[in-house]
């Protein structure tokens, strides 16, 4: 039997890679402008002088973001550095949990490193947000689960889920696909499972603060609902190109902590955007679920499909948006995930032409060339998401090459008989 190259030295190399990135970020990609940290160190400060979130002061996060801001206010460092570091871990965090999905998946070594390679390597690419805005705690519990659910643990795959989605809310699209397969290769009972693991870790993060403030907990659920048409998203994008090509005034205004487009228009196409979203992701959703025996590497695939369309077509697109998709699309194997992966990569390095420099001439003015290369960014994401979900071949991925003649034989019987 030929033993399997070790796969410690890719996890090595690219939690060096991914430190080394946060280093160069924080010394040289670093603006130290458009940063969240002084709104993370706002909340830290009043949690520690006694006040309750959500009743003393508004909070716009769920729950389990709190620990987010609070657990670096207690390390040696600057907070912004002690915050660095806590989202690097949360990063190392990432390399891991993909190393286990992929180990769930019996992906082949070299398939191991370079995904982790290109997990390690994404900071450098989209500059100065990985270690400024704490989207990495919520990637790395949502990757943790989809980790769990391949390697068929229900309970923890509904617990991480659940945390993930206490974080930021983002991780429930998961929910759809992680039900369906469980319930397809377990039966019923794991996938309720999940859904009360799932529930359990939500009302753990939620209820007592709930149960004390349940106005303010109401709020920083709903409130990302309401938002206009910020000025990132593709259907921003879209009026801004269109202003300069002539015909469209848009107008800027800030509302929900962001810059966004106001009138008819922006919202009529913020409706449209919503729309989209919801009917590409359910449609992701239940292709998933009419696979009769799915394997492996078809729910990773369904996975990041669902998280780069809700990214592609969503009304709001914040640029670190992006760090969702990092430890999720490099996991899709085959020719599908080498060119989702470069999608990706295209899409970290363009938002850094305008982001943070000329963020504010793009988001105040609509500016030119800013408008152009957001446009471009925006259909990266788009074309990521279009790469991920289009149909062709995904009983081969259901089966997985990867796997066994006589595992892959095993699989489609029930779908012969």
């Amino acid at each position: 039997m030929r033993r399997e190259p070790a796969l410690w030295p890719a996890g090595v190399a690219a939690a060096v890679l991914l430190g080394v990135s946060f280093f160069v970020l924080q010394h040289w990609l670093e603006h130290g402008a458009l940063s969240d940290v002084p709104v993370y160190v706002h909340y830290a400060r009043l949690i520690r002088s006694g006040q309750l979130p959500y009743r003393g002061f508004a909070v716009e996060y769920p729950p389990a973001a709190l620990a987010a801001f609070v657990v670096p206010s207690y390390l040696p460092w600057s907070y912004a550095t002690s915050f660095a570091v806590a989202m690097g871990v949360c990063g190392a965090g990432c390399l891991l949990a993909a190393a286990a999905v992929l180990r769930g998946v019996r992906a082949r070594p070299d398939r191991i490193a370079a995904a982790l390679l290109a997990i390690g390597v994404s900071p450098l690419l989209l500059g100065s947000l990985f270690d400024s805005r704490f989207d990495l705690l919520a990637a790395m519990l949502a990757v943790a689960a989809l980790a769990a659910v391949v390697h068929e643990r229900p309970w923890l795959g509904g617990g991480l889920l659940g945390l993930a989605a206490a974080a930021k809310l983002w991780p429930l699209v998961l929910l759809p696909v992680a039900l369906a397969y469980l319930w397809r290769r377990r039966g019923t009972r794991a996938a309720a499972a999940l859904g009360v693991g799932l529930v359990a870790a939500v009302a753990a993060c939620t209820v007592p603060f709930a149960a004390l403030a349940p106005a303010g907990v109401w709020h920083s659920l709903t409130v990302q609902l309401d938002r206009p048409l910020q000025v990132e998203s593709l259907g921003a994008a879209v009026l801004m190109v269109a202003q300069h090509l002539g015909g469209v005034s848009l107008t800027t205004v800030t509302t929900h902590g962001s810059q966004n487009l106001a009138g008819g228009l922006p919202d009529a196409v913020a409706a449209a955007s919503t729309v989209l979203a919801v009917v590409v992701v359910a449609t992701i959703w239940i292709r998933f679920a009419r696979v009769r025996r799915p394997g492996g590497d078809s729910v990773v695939v369904a996975s990041a499909a669902a998280v780069a369309t809700l990214v592609a077509f969503g009304k709001v697109f914040s640029p670190q948006f992006l760090i969702w998709l990092v430890p999720l699309v490099p996991l899709v194997r085959g020719r599908r995930g080498l060119a989702a992966t470069l999608l990706l990569f295209t899409a970290l390095g363009l938002t850094q032409t305008w982001f943070p420099d000329g963020y504010w001439q793009l988001a105040l003015r609509h500016s030119d060339p800013y408008a152009g290369y957001l446009l471009l960014r925006d259909l990266a994401v788009v074309a990521i998401a279009v790469v991920l979900a289009w149909p062709a071949r995904l009983q081969d991925e259901a089966l997985g090459k990867e796997r066994s003649r006589l595992e892959a034989l095993r699989s489609i019987r029930p779908q012969v008989e």
